[in-house]
């Protein structure tokens, strides 16, 4: 099948179960195809573990999901090695991690030190335990929930572990004609346990390295360059955008054009994904952090773009 006609279907089935979302489907299939992770921050009851689990069905791949706790360890994460005393030896028993796409749900309900051993599974797609290094399969691609709403009992994500999210989206309420298309048409798991593999892992891994051979044109670079430097000089951030913000924005505007059927990036791709790449990767100030919220961070973004002119 023709790859294109592929990545089409892929969304039209994602989006038999998360009806009237095509743009959250744009955006979580970006982040897998540029071998990114995704967060998704939404409310409860939106669809945010549907959209997982929708994902997870469509590819030919092997999905866990990590329920995450106050009281979880990171060893229910990475693994553990046990020792046999017969054979005399500790043999390494894989955590949940050890899957192509983990769902990790509700992340900012454990501490700290159990979200910081995703960090290396994250970044370098290997997991080190007692001094042994042992990869993860590829494709690999965590979808992280969380609710911005709920504060007792969690944990935010500090900005280490923020930064490793290629994207932060949300979902939103549906429009009225599609809350009645939601509320007509079947919508429980079931629907989703019919949801039929479209894409293997390795066909996955290969729209993956063609993303790579996406062509930016210098200009595009130095419109890049220009977005990450405004948030580094704006007055109402405390703290800008890394170059991992900057690489992270090219990579998924290269994925942007795949998808679209392009070989090359055009502005709009760059446009479009401003704020879900780089939202969650800067910080504003004190003074007026304690009043805002991340809605007021995309604002910032939106209006910095606005003053920077647009390559032809």
């Amino acid at each position: 099948m023709e790859q294109q006609q592929q990545i089409r279907l892929l969304q039209q089935q994602i989006e038999r179960v998360l009806i009237g979302k095509p743009d959250v489907i744009r955006l979580t299939l970006i982040s897998l195809f540029a071998g990114g992770h995704l967060l998704i921050e939404d409310v409860p009851g939106v669809g945010k573990t549907t959209l997982a689990h929708a994902l997870a069905k469509s590819l030919d791949c092997s999905f866990q999901r990590i329920q995450f706790t106050s009281d979880m360890l990171p060893s229910d994460i990475i693994g553990i090695s046990v020792y046999h005393q017969q054979r005399g030896e500790f043999e390494f028993q894989r955590g949940p991690i050890f899957a192509n796409i983990v769902l990790a749900d509700e992340i900012n309900r454990t501490t700290p030190k159990t979200q910081s051993s995703l960090l290396e599974a994250m970044n370098e797609q290997q997991i080190s335990v007692d001094g042994v290094t042992h990869r993860l399969n590829r494709p690999f691609m965590v979808l992280a929930t969380q609710n911005p709403l709920e504060y007792h009992g969690t944990y935010p994500l500090p900005e280490s572990q923020l930064d490793r999210f290629l994207m932060r989206i949300r979902i939103g309420y549906p429009s009225a004609s599609h809350e009645k298309a939601i509320l007509q048409a079947e919508r429980s798991l079931t629907a989703i346990e019919h949801l039929a593999p479209i894409l293997s892992g390795s066909e996955v891994c290969d729209i993956q390295a063609q993303v790579e051979q996406i062509a930016i044109d210098e200009a595009l670079q130095d419109y890049i360059i220009a977005i990450i430097k405004k948030t580094r000089e704006s007055h109402w951030f405390e703290l800008g955008v890394s170059p991992r913000g900057s690489l992270a924005l090219q990579q998924a505007a290269k994925a942007s054009a795949l998808i679209a059927g392009r070989e090359y990036c055009t502005p709009d791709d760059i446009k479009s994904l401003v704020v879900p790449v780089l939202s969650h990767r800067v910080i504003l100030h004190a003074e007026t952090f304690a009043a805002a919220s991340s809605a007021d961070a995309e604002q910032v973004l939106r209006d910095l773009l606005q003053e920077i002119p647009v390559p032809l």
